[in-house]
Protein backbone atom coordinates (compact mmCIF):
# COMPACT_ATOMS: atom_id res chain seq x y z
CA UNK A 1 0.00 0.00 0.00
CA UNK A 2 1.63 3.22 -1.13
CA UNK A 3 0.90 6.36 0.92
CA UNK A 4 -1.49 7.36 -1.80
CA UNK A 5 -3.96 4.79 -1.04
CA UNK A 6 -3.35 4.93 2.71
CA UNK A 7 -4.59 8.68 2.44
CA UNK A 8 -7.76 7.71 0.50
CA UNK A 9 -8.56 5.19 2.64
CA UNK A 10 -8.12 7.09 6.08
CA UNK A 11 -9.83 10.01 4.58
CA UNK A 12 -12.80 8.23 3.15
CA UNK A 13 -13.08 6.36 6.46
CA UNK A 14 -12.76 9.75 8.83
CA UNK A 15 -15.55 11.03 6.80
CA UNK A 16 -18.21 7.94 6.98
CA UNK A 17 -17.27 8.31 10.47
CA UNK A 18 -18.36 11.52 11.11
CA UNK A 19 -21.53 10.89 8.95
CA UNK A 20 -22.47 8.76 11.63
CA UNK A 21 -21.41 10.31 14.38
CA UNK A 22 -23.21 13.58 13.50
CA UNK A 23 -26.45 11.59 12.95
CA UNK A 24 -25.55 10.86 16.80
CA UNK A 25 -24.36 14.48 18.04
CA UNK A 26 -21.75 16.52 17.54
CA UNK A 27 -20.04 16.64 20.22
CA UNK A 28 -19.72 12.54 20.16
CA UNK A 29 -16.15 11.74 19.81
CA UNK A 30 -15.16 8.32 17.93
CA UNK A 31 -11.64 6.76 18.24
CA UNK A 32 -10.65 4.51 15.27
CA UNK A 33 -8.54 1.66 15.43
CA UNK A 34 -6.60 0.05 12.27
CA UNK A 35 -6.80 -3.65 13.10
CA UNK A 36 -3.39 -4.69 11.38
CA UNK A 37 -3.65 -8.50 12.13
CA UNK A 38 -3.54 -9.22 8.25
CA UNK A 39 -1.27 -6.21 6.70
CA UNK A 40 2.72 -5.89 7.29
CA UNK A 41 4.48 -3.07 9.78
CA UNK A 42 5.39 -1.30 6.26
CA UNK A 43 1.02 -0.66 5.74
CA UNK A 44 0.96 -0.03 9.56
CA UNK A 45 4.23 2.78 8.95
CA UNK A 46 2.44 3.98 5.67
CA UNK A 47 -1.05 4.96 7.37
CA UNK A 48 0.89 5.97 10.16
CA UNK A 49 2.62 8.97 7.75
CA UNK A 50 -1.21 9.63 6.55
CA UNK A 51 -2.00 10.52 10.15
CA UNK A 52 -3.37 6.83 12.04
CA UNK A 53 -2.19 7.09 15.52
CA UNK A 54 -3.99 3.65 17.05
CA UNK A 55 -3.36 -0.16 15.61
CA UNK A 56 -4.68 -3.61 17.07
CA UNK A 57 -3.71 -6.70 16.78
CA UNK A 58 -5.52 -9.94 17.93
CA UNK A 59 -2.15 -12.34 18.30
CA UNK A 60 0.37 -11.50 21.05
CA UNK A 61 2.95 -12.77 18.46
CA UNK A 62 2.15 -10.36 15.87
CA UNK A 63 1.52 -7.57 18.53
CA UNK A 64 5.38 -7.98 19.76
CA UNK A 65 6.65 -8.10 16.23
CA UNK A 66 5.09 -5.02 14.70
CA UNK A 67 5.52 -3.04 17.83
CA UNK A 68 9.47 -4.23 17.82
CA UNK A 69 9.66 -3.39 13.77
CA UNK A 70 7.91 -0.13 14.29
CA UNK A 71 9.24 0.76 17.95
CA UNK A 72 10.55 4.22 16.42
CA UNK A 73 7.05 5.34 15.61
CA UNK A 74 4.59 6.60 18.97
CA UNK A 75 2.36 4.38 17.70
CA UNK A 76 -0.66 3.43 20.20
CA UNK A 77 -1.27 -0.27 20.34
CA UNK A 78 -4.14 -2.42 21.34
CA UNK A 79 -4.92 -5.99 21.98
CA UNK A 80 -8.03 -7.08 20.72
CA UNK A 81 -7.80 -10.96 20.30
CA UNK A 82 -8.70 -14.01 22.34
CA UNK A 83 -5.64 -14.38 24.89
CA UNK A 84 -4.80 -17.60 26.43
CA UNK A 85 -3.66 -18.28 29.66
CA UNK A 86 0.13 -19.53 28.63
CA UNK A 87 1.14 -15.45 26.46
CA UNK A 88 -0.64 -13.62 29.69
CA UNK A 89 2.98 -12.41 30.49
CA UNK A 90 4.46 -11.92 27.17
CA UNK A 91 1.11 -9.63 26.74
CA UNK A 92 2.31 -7.89 29.76
CA UNK A 93 5.52 -7.19 28.97
CA UNK A 94 4.06 -5.49 25.79
CA UNK A 95 2.73 -2.82 27.89
CA UNK A 96 -0.60 -2.28 25.47
CA UNK A 97 -2.06 0.92 25.53
CA UNK A 98 -5.65 -0.91 25.58
CA UNK A 99 -6.57 -4.53 26.12
CA UNK A 100 -9.93 -4.59 24.76
CA UNK A 101 -10.54 -8.53 24.69
CA UNK A 102 -10.69 -9.30 28.37
CA UNK A 103 -13.60 -11.94 28.03
CA UNK A 104 -14.47 -13.92 31.34
CA UNK A 105 -13.84 -13.14 35.18
CA UNK A 106 -11.57 -16.45 35.42
CA UNK A 107 -9.35 -14.28 32.55
CA UNK A 108 -9.11 -11.00 34.56
CA UNK A 109 -8.51 -12.80 37.73
CA UNK A 110 -5.41 -14.64 36.27
CA UNK A 111 -4.07 -11.62 34.31
CA UNK A 112 -4.32 -9.38 37.78
CA UNK A 113 -2.75 -12.03 39.57
CA UNK A 114 0.28 -11.89 36.81
CA UNK A 115 0.26 -8.14 36.80
CA UNK A 116 0.71 -8.10 40.15
CA UNK A 117 3.39 -10.57 40.27
CA UNK A 118 5.32 -7.96 37.87
CA UNK A 119 4.28 -4.49 40.03
CA UNK A 120 2.45 -3.23 36.44
CA UNK A 121 -1.32 -2.43 35.68
CA UNK A 122 -3.22 -2.43 32.86
CA UNK A 123 -6.28 -0.39 30.74
CA UNK A 124 -8.68 -3.59 29.77
CA UNK A 125 -12.54 -3.58 28.49
CA UNK A 126 -14.85 -6.48 29.38
CA UNK A 127 -16.34 -8.22 26.06
CA UNK A 128 -19.85 -8.68 26.25
CA UNK A 129 -21.14 -11.49 23.95
CA UNK A 130 -23.74 -9.08 23.58
CA UNK A 131 -25.16 -11.27 19.68
CA UNK A 132 -25.10 -14.52 22.70
CA UNK A 133 -23.29 -16.30 19.36
CA UNK A 134 -21.16 -19.52 20.54
CA UNK A 135 -18.67 -18.76 18.21
CA UNK A 136 -17.52 -15.46 20.05
CA UNK A 137 -15.87 -15.08 23.56
CA UNK A 138 -17.39 -12.43 25.95
CA UNK A 139 -19.55 -12.62 28.94
CA UNK A 140 -23.01 -12.55 28.64
CA UNK A 141 -25.13 -9.42 28.64
CA UNK A 142 -27.28 -10.51 31.65
CA UNK A 143 -23.97 -11.07 34.04
CA UNK A 144 -22.12 -8.13 32.56
CA UNK A 145 -22.47 -5.38 34.77
CA UNK A 146 -21.86 -8.00 37.66
CA UNK A 147 -19.02 -9.39 36.38
CA UNK A 148 -17.61 -5.81 35.54
CA UNK A 149 -18.33 -4.55 39.55
CA UNK A 150 -16.64 -7.84 40.56
CA UNK A 151 -13.32 -7.17 38.45
CA UNK A 152 -13.16 -3.49 39.83
CA UNK A 153 -13.98 -5.09 43.47
CA UNK A 154 -11.15 -8.08 42.67
CA UNK A 155 -8.63 -6.98 40.33
CA UNK A 156 -6.76 -4.01 41.58
CA UNK A 157 -4.11 -3.86 38.99
CA UNK A 158 -6.82 -3.80 35.79
CA UNK A 159 -7.74 -0.65 35.06
CA UNK A 160 -11.24 -1.32 33.67
CA UNK A 161 -12.20 1.60 30.92
CA UNK A 162 -15.48 0.57 29.11
CA UNK A 163 -16.70 -2.45 27.20
CA UNK A 164 -15.95 -3.86 24.18
CA UNK A 165 -18.45 -6.41 21.61
CA UNK A 166 -18.56 -7.77 17.86
CA UNK A 167 -21.67 -7.13 15.98
CA UNK A 168 -24.28 -9.95 15.38
CA UNK A 169 -22.67 -12.28 12.38
CA UNK A 170 -25.82 -11.66 10.72
CA UNK A 171 -26.89 -9.72 7.24
CA UNK A 172 -30.14 -8.44 9.45
CA UNK A 173 -29.43 -5.21 10.17
CA UNK A 174 -32.01 -5.19 12.92
CA UNK A 175 -30.50 -7.96 15.06
CA UNK A 176 -27.35 -6.35 14.66
CA UNK A 177 -28.51 -3.22 16.01
CA UNK A 178 -30.03 -4.85 18.62
CA UNK A 179 -26.47 -6.76 19.66
CA UNK A 180 -24.76 -2.74 19.82
CA UNK A 181 -28.23 -1.58 21.32
CA UNK A 182 -27.66 -4.15 24.58
CA UNK A 183 -23.61 -3.47 24.70
CA UNK A 184 -24.47 0.83 25.27
CA UNK A 185 -27.07 0.17 27.43
CA UNK A 186 -24.59 -2.00 29.53
CA UNK A 187 -22.07 0.77 29.10
CA UNK A 188 -24.71 3.53 30.09
CA UNK A 189 -25.32 1.59 33.06
CA UNK A 190 -21.73 1.35 34.02
CA UNK A 191 -21.30 5.57 33.67
CA UNK A 192 -20.86 5.67 37.50
CA UNK A 193 -17.82 3.57 37.61
CA UNK A 194 -16.02 5.48 34.94
CA UNK A 195 -16.43 3.74 32.19
CA UNK A 196 -14.63 5.51 28.99
CA UNK A 197 -15.03 3.44 25.84
CA UNK A 198 -17.54 1.60 24.13
CA UNK A 199 -16.03 -0.24 21.47
CA UNK A 200 -18.18 -1.73 18.98
CA UNK A 201 -17.85 -1.65 15.29
CA UNK A 202 -15.81 -3.33 12.29
CA UNK A 203 -15.41 -2.50 8.59
CA UNK A 204 -18.76 -3.64 7.87
CA UNK A 205 -20.87 -2.50 10.34
CA UNK A 206 -19.04 0.82 12.17
CA UNK A 207 -21.85 3.30 10.62
CA UNK A 208 -24.22 1.56 12.50
CA UNK A 209 -22.41 1.13 15.64
CA UNK A 210 -21.53 4.73 15.80
CA UNK A 211 -24.99 5.39 15.20
CA UNK A 212 -26.37 3.02 18.28
CA UNK A 213 -23.62 4.88 20.49
CA UNK A 214 -19.90 3.59 19.62
CA UNK A 215 -16.80 5.99 20.40
CA UNK A 216 -14.40 3.33 19.13
CA UNK A 217 -14.36 1.69 16.25
CA UNK A 218 -12.08 -1.24 14.76
CA UNK A 219 -11.15 -1.25 11.07
CA UNK A 220 -9.16 -3.63 9.19
CA UNK A 221 -9.65 -3.84 5.53
CA UNK A 222 -11.47 -0.52 5.08
CA UNK A 223 -7.94 0.87 6.15
CA UNK A 224 -5.48 -1.66 4.66
CA UNK A 225 -7.48 -2.51 1.52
Amino acid sequence: MNKEKALENLDKLIADVEDARLQLSEHHIVKIIGISKYSTSEDVATLYSAGQRAFGENKVQDLKEKMNTLEELPLEWHFVGRLQKNKINNLIDLKPTLMQSLDSLDLAQELNKKLEAKNQKMNCLLQINSAKEESKAGVMPEVAIKIYKEILETCPYIKLKGVMSIGAHVEDKEVIEKSFNTTKTIFDELKPFGVKYCSMGMSGDFKLAIKCGSNMIRVGSTLFK
